[in-house]
């Protein structure tokens, strides 16, 4: 006998995402902006995961207050601490400009 599974709802596909909002400098942010630097070393106590969206918030350090100006990326890769040379506890982030697939889903065809 053949079961069949609905597709995940968009609520159940949002669960499964997380959002991080984080500070970032204004030399990281304008290098993050213009597609320089399309990752992030941070410390990794929030356990990022593949997908998880980061509301990257520009952070003026010398009066540490934000400057209202935001970035939306999605974490593409994870280099976890421990492996090529990345320190333990550390993590890199590799930066999307767009939120992954669904699950299941292989072109945006289809999508």
């Amino acid at each position: 006998m053949t079961t069949y599974s609905a597709p995940a709802t968009q609520a159940a596909l949002a669960a499964l995402r997380r959002t991080h909002e984080l500070p970032i400098w204004p030399d990281s942010f304008a290098a993050v902006a213009n597609g320089s630097k399309p990752f992030d070393v941070r410390l990794n106590e929030q356990n990022f995961q593949v997908g998880d969206a980061l509301l990257l918030r520009e952070l003026n350090p010398t009066t540490h207050e934000y400057t209202g100006q935001t970035l939306l990326r999605w974490v593409s890769h994870v280099v976890p601490g421990n492996t090529f040379g990345v320190e333990a506890g550390w993590c890199v982030l590799g930066l999307g400009t767009s939120a992954p697939l669904p699950p299941g889903i292989m072109d945006t065809k289809l999508w």
